[in-house]
């Protein structure tokens, strides 16, 4: 027979609350030198510790615990892939070990278990150096309408959490972060023949949204950059070539809009990433070669080096970039990761492939970032 367990007066509940705040992280060690050890558990260890017990959790959730994990450069760059199965349409997302090639799932979205979403019509953006991750718009594949979903990881915690919502519904829409805020450009509306002119400005430091100056034009394919202060956003190339690109440059200092030069729009081919202040696209087109945007000269060079690896990975392409190397997800998972070498006026990729595991070869990319935990 079990016997119910019944509450602890309030005296006794006191003594045993106390008994608990005055345990000990690591018996046997002083409590700093066991948050050093917890200090230097590695994602996604660190958040899963939390359950161990009520003095780890309360000592990894403190704000000083995370401040001196950043200050101390303890955290390292993870590839996060928002993938989606080709047979199911299941999303989800890995997250990739650079250092020993080890693969992490993250906990399911918010939403991912009750709304029949389509995995590409979401939007992602991240502020890697505060390890958080951001999820928007996207669209119910049952009734093709846009959603106002905002939400976002936190490396630290390893979970989600709902955001305010957006002001208007998208999907198909295009994102980046300036100044630590969250930009959100165009889409499509309630039809999908609508193409949304209006931009937004997310703050995750008061959690609101504000409109920003239109777009103007409805572009009806999207790839953008950021660039310092300003986001570039073209339709691109479609393959094959039927059509001259449009595209646009937000200045959010200025607020404004202004057209993008020609040879940028021209030569914008493919998908895009930026390294420091220096912009690349691989190329939708023959064995995707790379070209870097030459600003003063509004022309396109091609970049030398390794050919990219087109013999191993399959499109779809999910791409970004950091700290001088290229990331290209392909179908299957599989990572190319480009080092980029500059020699004066050369520029060359030097390339190595990082093979997933055969369980993920149904999984296609949507997005990937470049997030520190």
């Amino acid at each position: 027979m079990e016997i119910a367990k019944l509450p602890l007066p309030g005296s006794e509940a006191e003594a045993h609350k106390e008994r608990n705040e005055c345990e000990p992280l690591i018996p046997g060690l002083p409590d700093e030198i066991s948050e050093l050890c917890l200090l230097h558990l590695p994602y996604p260890y660190q958040a899963l510790a939390r359950f161990v017990s009520s003095t780890w959790n309360r000592a990894i959730t403190e704000p000083k615990f995370i401040l001196s994990r950043n200050s101390l450069s303890l955290t390292l760059p993870y590839l996060f892939v928002f993938a989606f199965n080709k047979s199911t349409a299941r999303i989800q997302w890995q997250a990739l070990d650079l250092r020993s090639g080890r693969w992490f799932v993250l906990p399911p979205m918010p939403f991912s278990n009750s709304v029949c979403v389509c995995p590409p019509a979401f939007a992602c953006a991240s502020l890697p150096r505060q390890g958080k991750l951001f999820v928007m718009g996207g669209m119910k594949s049952d009734r093709e309408t846009p959603m106002r979903t905002m939400i976002m990881y936190r490396t630290s915690t390893n979970q989600w959490s709902e955001l305010s919502s957006m002001i208007t519904p998208r999907s198909f829409c295009s994102a980046g972060s300036i100044n630590g805020k969250i930009i959100a450009v165009g889409g499509s509306g309630t039809s999908t023949m609508e193409s949304i002119r209006a931009v937004e400005i997310y703050d995750p430091e008061n959690d609101t949204w504000a409109g920003a100056a239109k777009m103007d034009m409805g572009l009806t394919r999207y790839d953008s950059a950021v660039l310092g202060k300003k986001m570039y956003v073209t339709e691109g190339w479609t393959w094959p070539f039927m059509f001259s690109p449009r595209g646009g440059v937000y200045n959010l200092e200025k607020d404004t809009w202004q057209e993008m030069s020609k040879g940028m729009r021209e030569g914008w081919s493919g998908l895009s990433v930026v390294l420091g202040d220096r912009l690349f696209v691989i190329s939708e087109y023959g064995d995707c070669p790379i070209k870097m945007y030459v600003k003063d000269d509004d022309t396109w060079q091609n970049v030398g080096g390794d050919k990219f690896p087109r013999d191993r990975m399959q499109r779809p392409f999910a791409v970004t970039g950091m700290e001088g190397r290229i990331f290209v997800v392909s179908r299957g998972l599989h990572a190319a990761i480009g080092k980029v070498v500059i020699e004066g006026v050369e520029v060359k990729v030097e390339w190595e492939v990082v093979v997933a595991p055969k369980a993920f070869h149904q999984l296609s990319p949507c997005n990937c970032e470049l997030v520190y935990a």
